[in-house]
């Protein structure tokens, strides 16, 4: 990753740090054969004075660099392990004194991921998700952190069944009664909020014959009108986040507070993968910083400022799939 994007997201923490705005922070995925140490990361990290990192595991070494930097940390139990966690509190137990209770409150956690986007694991994992869930906090509040540790899980924007127009916005019908309710009922008892993935890049890639790409990218445009409610949006990422609020209005669940758990455009794609390049790339991550750290929320929740979190600090070389999965840095 060149250092240029993070000189530029410290030059605009710093404009703007005044304002009553949103938060940034940063992914770090780590599938890959050519990174730095996790100490030089996380020197990197504070001297560019982000406050938050969210890791897609408990690996020991980054969450001991991360000890005493002041930067708040979101880690993840895996997908491969929701069985074992929703059936056996002894296992969530010992997960969370092992990966989270060994290192807070050195290692600032601030909250527990409990799978990533399981909708759309191969695996239909989602049966274990609530369970899964539930015996995690259960752990959190026998060690007493509870309070301090939140547990949410993210959704990627296909647990939507409908999200255009925005004021559209529905969850997968299929879900609601199993899953969504009983998950949204939980992050209200609990304090927590409804972690989302958002990437505006998938949208325009499969529609960019009527997706203006300045819309995506959050460049000048005249806007679009929503149908349903009259409200303009000027950007992609918010009509979609707006789909999230408006679901979640559809079943009386407007007091849910949203963090975007990943976020981001691939620098570099296949053939087939429209509008991945460098420049794109660059565009989408510098304005949304602008974005989120001059404040304000979205069109349906105005006064919603958002914490969102920038896929990714690296490329990752090593990642499965096509050539966007692996090159979504800040910055190449």
């Amino acid at each position: 990753m060149e250092r240029s994007f993070i000189f530029y997201l410290l030059l605009l923490l710093c404009i703007f740090s005044f304002a009553d705005a949103g938060s940034i922070g940063v992914n770090y995925g780590r599938i890959a054969n050519n990174l730095p140490s996790a100490v030089k990361v996380v020197q990197l990290l504070k001297s560019q004075g982000l406050e938050r990192v969210k890791v897609f595991d408990t690996d020991p070494a980054v969450l001991r660099a991360l000890s005493e930097s002041g930067i708040k940390v979101t880690v993840d139990l895996p997908n491969e392990l929701l069985y074992s966690a929703a059936k056996r509190q002894s296992f969530a137990f010992s997960w969370v004194q092992r990966n989270v209770a060994a290192y807070h409150p050195s290692t600032q956690i601030e909250a527990i991921a409990v799978g990533n986007e399981v909708f759309v694991d191969p695996h239909n994992t989602s049966k274990f998700l609530i369970p899964a869930m539930k015996n995690i906090h259960q752990a959190l509040v026998k060690l007493n952190l509870d309070s301090a540790i939140k547990v949410s899980s993210p959704i990627a924007l296909s647990a939507l069944q409908s999200s255009y127009p925005s004021s559209a916005g529905a969850f997968r019908s299929e879900l609601i009664e199993s899953v969504f309710k009983p998950m949204l009922d939980f992050i209200r008892e609990t304090g927590s909020y409804l972690m989302v993935n958002a990437y505006p890049f998938f949208a325009y890639e499969s529609n960019s014959d009527v997706i203006s790409l300045d819309y995506a990218l959050f460049r000048e445009n005249p806007g679009v009108v929503d149908a349903g409610n009259g409200l303009r949006y000027f950007s992609l990422f918010d009509a979609e986040i707006d789909a999230v609020f408006a679901a979640l209005s559809a079943l009386k669940y407007d007091d849910i507070r949203m963090v975007v758990t990943e976020t981001g455009w691939p620098s570099k794609g296949d053939e087939n993968e429209i509008g991945a390049s460098i420049e794109n790339a660059a565009a989408y991550n510098g304005n949304l910083v602008r974005r989120i750290l001059t404040g304000g929320g979205t069109p349906l929740r105005p006064k919603a400022d958002l914490t969102v979190y920038l896929f990714a600090l690296f490329n990752e070389d090593e990642k499965n799939g096509p050539t966007q999965e692996k090159l979504r840095p800040l910055l190449p």
